[in-house]
């Protein structure tokens, strides 16, 4: 059994929010405001119109939120709801109106939400999905993309995420949307990263599907959204009561949906003031992490990134004891791998980016939300000494 550590804190520090960010006041007053009531929005009766009320004029001001209209925006449990409804559901129906649409183009360092619903169409409905080629930074690189769109009228679908959620990298969303625009081709961005962190405007940047959730933004888990512009209907995944137009059949939850809506109104209109905030802590955070380590590397540092997050390399540790370690003196943040049944896996962003597997395995996610504070940098900066020596003193013996 491993002895404690004598420097663990009972305080702690939450620098984790690009998986969740805390609840927002103006949300979970929403939501509680609604808990009580019983009307289904389906039902004819006052309780039921009541609640069908509140559900339009939550997907209104999500419209307003967005930029779009609120014809095109539907409600789903969250952002891999979304995207798996996105991809599939558009393959599907272009598909099934023209069979030599076959291809899928996905961005190599997409969210596996997206990503993994691609390879599922692969290997199940036929599909041909190909991996659009980023840069050292992580960016896709658009010429890929003109290439990909030379048979225009193979292709299903295009989607490219509008900001990496592991290394905050943007992505020229408008240049590939214009491509694909002129190519008669729908392109789908997920922007669940995006939404209240960067101006996103869907009629703006001119793309065709556009996934967003409410738990990234301050809002209540289980409720995301799927606009989905005119001209575009994806095919349903679920089939029931044919709610959300037949798009999305069952009973969604309002008092969610009114959580959800708040969350992005505010986290919208406090966006330029929140990301000039972000990133002077962001940029404090990172160059202090490089005067105390100064061989800390930081991914993606040649691109435009969102204003909240930084992803660092630490060569000669593994990210997971580093993980650890900083969760022991109180400080939360994640890594940039995923598990797979307990194994630790090296980022795919990373690789496709051009990193070997001892550089992918070395990185720390650190994301900065709503409730962020100089206190919390300072926290940071006081611990990640000690924890990278550790760690890599550890690697050391297990070589």
């Amino acid at each position: 059994m491993p002895r404690p550590d004598p420097t663990a804190s009972d305080a702690r520090t939450y620098l984790d929010h690009a998986a969740t960010t805390p609840l927002r006041p103006e949300a979970r007053d929403a939501l509680l405001a609604h808990l009580d009531a019983p009307g289904n929005p389906a039902s004819l009766h006052a309780a039921g119109r009541d609640a069908r009320r509140v559900l339009e004029e939550s997907r209104e001001s999500v419209a307003e939120s967005l930029g779009c209209r609120p014809s095109e925006v539907f409600f789903t449990s969250g952002g891999t709801e979304s995207d798996n409804l996105a991809v599939k559901g558009t393959f599907w129906s272009r598909h099934a109106a023209d069979e030599r649409r076959r291809r899928v183009l996905v961005s190599s360092v997409e969210h596996h939400a997206v990503l993994h619903a691609a390879l599922w169409l692969g290997q199940h409905a036929g599909a041909e999905v190909e991996l659009l080629p980023v840069d050292r930074a992580g960016r896709v690189e658009v010429a890929a993309l003109a290439e990909a769109l030379a048979a225009p009228e193979t292709v299903a679908l295009v989607s490219v995420m509008w900001a990496n959620n592991e290394t905050g990298v943007l992505q020229p969303v408008e240049e590939l949307a214009a491509l694909c625009r002129a190519a008669g081709v729908p392109f789908h961005t997920d922007a669940v990263q995006a939404v209240g962190a960067v101006p996103v405007d869907v009629t703006a940047a001119d793309v065709d599907l556009l996934t967003a959730t409410g738990h990234k933004v301050g809002g209540p888990h289980g409720a995301g959204v799927l606009v989905a512009r005119r001209g575009v209907t994806p095919t349903a995944l679920l089939q029931g009561g044919g709610q959300e137009r037949d798009v999305r059949s069952g009973t969604v939850g309002v008092p969610s949906v009114a959580g959800l809506a708040a969350a992005f109104e505010i986290a919208v209109k406090a966006q330029p003031e929140s990301a000039t905030r972000l990133a002077h802590l962001r940029d404090d955070l990172v160059a202090g992490i490089r005067d105390v380590v100064p061989g800390a590397v930081l991914n993606g540092a040649a691109a435009e990134r969102l204003p909240g997050i930084a992803s660092i390399g630490f060569p000669g540790c593994e990210g997971d004891s580093l993980l650890m370690l900083l969760d022991a003196r109180g400080v939360e943040v994640s890594t940039g791998s995923a598990c797979s049944a307990g194994v630790p896996q090296p980022s795919h962003v990373l690789l496709a980016a051009g990193q070997d597997e001892l550089e992918a395995r070395s990185t720390l996610r650190f994301s900065l939300g709503h409730t962020s504070t100089e206190a919390d940098v300072a926290a940071v900066l006081a611990a990640i000494g000690p924890v990278v020596e550790r760690a890599g003193a550890a690697r050391r013996v297990r070589r």
